[in-house]
C-alpha cells in the first residue's frame, strides 16, 4: 500500500518528487483527473499506483486518500480560475481528514507576499496579497495551516519562486530555450534584466522527500530559493553561448501583454502579476537549509544545457515521427 499521495502528480514538478520518493524505492500513489496523462508519466515505474479522483466527490477524495499517511498537494487550475484554488483545497482537505491522512504538504507559490517590502524575502514577511491569485493563494494556505491549528492534520507549505528545466513549457524561459534550439523568434516577458530567480525543477524532488519526513516542518511555511540571483537577460545569454547561435528576441512588457490577452486567456491574467517583472521578489530559504541541510541546487548554466538537451531531444524524436 502505497503511504504517500502525490495529488496533481501529472506536472513537471509532480515527476520530480516521484523520482526522488522512488529512487528511495518507496512506493508512491499517484492521483489525478486523467488517467491517460497519468500512465503516460509514470506507467512504466513499478512502484507507482495510478488512480484516478473527482474533487467534487467526497466519495472519491476519500477513495484515493485511503490508507494514506502523507499528502502531497500540487492540483492546479487554469491560470485563469484562480477561485477554484481554495475550493479544491477545502475539499481536498475535507476527504484526506476523513480518509485518516496524517500529514499535507502544498507546493505554494510567493503569491501570497504580495509585494516584497524588503530583499530578501523571509518566511516572516507579511502576507498582503494585492491581486486576486495572490489572494486566492493566500486563502488556500490558510485553509491548510487552519486545520493543523485545529489538530485535524499536520501541515506545511513549501513555497517556490518561478522554475525551469527539461519538459517545463510553462516557465518564462520556454520559448527562448526554444529558440536557442531551433531557431525563430524568442517571446519573453520583460522587463528582462530585472533581478529574478528560478528553481531547476529536478532540484525541487530530493528537498521535498526530505522535508516530509521531517516532523518539525510541520505547522510551518518554508521558503526554497532559486540558485542564486540572476536575470532573464543573462540566462538567455548562456543559451547563447551554449549554442553559438544570436537570438531574436521579442519582449513583451505590460501594455502588450494587455493587447495579447484580447486573444489570450492566459496572457490576460499575466498582466496582474506583471509586478513581480519589475518589482523583484527574491526569497531567503535559509530557514529550510537550516532544517533540512545543504540543498543541491543546480547551477544556472547546467540547468541551462539540461533544459537545452530537453528540447533538442524532442525535436529529434519529431523529426522521426
Amino acid at each position: 500500500m502505497s503511504k504517500i499521495a502525490l495529488f496533481g502528480a501529472a506536472g513537471v514538478i509532480g515527476q520530480s518528487i516521484a523520482a526522488a520518493i522512488g529512487a528511495k524505492g518507496q512506493p508512491y500513489r499517484v492521483v489525478g483527473r486523467s488517467e491517460a496523462s497519468l500512465r503516460n508519466a509514470f506507467g512504466a515505474d513499478p512502484l507507482a499506483e495510478i488512480v484516478t479522483w473527482n474533487p467534487d466527490s467526497p466519495a472519491s477524495v476519500q477513495a484515493a486518500t485511503a490508507g494514506v499517511e502523507t499528502l502531497i498537494y500540487m492540483v492546479g487550475v487554469n491560470y485563469w480560475q484562480f477561485e477554484l484554488h481554495p475550493e479544491l483545497m477545502r475539499k481536498t482537505l475535507d476527504g484526506a481528514i476523513a480518509a485518516g491522512v496524517k500529514n499535507i504538504l502544498l507546493i505554494g507559490t510567493v503569491y501570497p507576499y504580495g509585494r516584497a517590502k524588503s530583499r530578501p524575502v523571509r518566511e516572516d514577511h507579511p502576507r498582503e496579497p494585492h491581486t486576486f491569485k495572490g489572494r486566492m493563494r493566500k486563502t488556500q494556505e490558510d485553509l491548510l495551516m487552519q486545520a493543523h491549528a485545529d489538530g485535524h492534520i499536520r501541515a506545511t507549505v513549501l513555497r517556490l519562486p518561478d522554475f525551469y528545466g527539461p519538459g517545463v513549457e510553462a516557465s518564462l524561459l520556454h520559448r527562448a530555450a526554444k529558440a536557442a534550439v531551433q531557431g525563430g523568434v524568442a517571446d519573453m516577458v520583460g522587463p528582462i534584466d530585472q533581478a529574478h530567480e528560478f528553481v531547476f525543477v529536478p532540484d525541487v524532488g530530493p528537498v521535498v522527500a526530505k522535508l516530509v519526513n521531517t516532523p518539525a516542518a510541520f505547522g510551518k511555511i518554508w521558503n526554497f530559493a532559486g540558485a542564486s540571483v540572476t536575470t532573464q537577460h543573462e540566462l538567455v545569454s548562456e543559451m547563447e553561448r551554449q549554442t553559438g547561435r544570436k537570438l531574436k528576441l521579442r519582449v513583451a512588457g505590460k501594455t502588450m501583454l494587455r493587447l495579447i490577452g484580447l486573444f489570450n486567456p492566459f496572457m490576460r491574467e499575466m498582466v496582474e502579476m506583471h509586478y513581480l517583472m519589475t518589482e523583484p521578489l527574491i526569497m531567503d530559504d535559509s530557514a529550510l537549509q537550516r532544517l533540512i541541510g545543504p540543498i543541491r541546487k543546480t547551477p544556472y548554466a547546467e540547468g541551462i544545457r539540461q533544459t537545452l538537451a530537453a528540447v533538442a531531444g524532442v525535436r529529434a524524436i519529431k523529426a522521426l515521427v
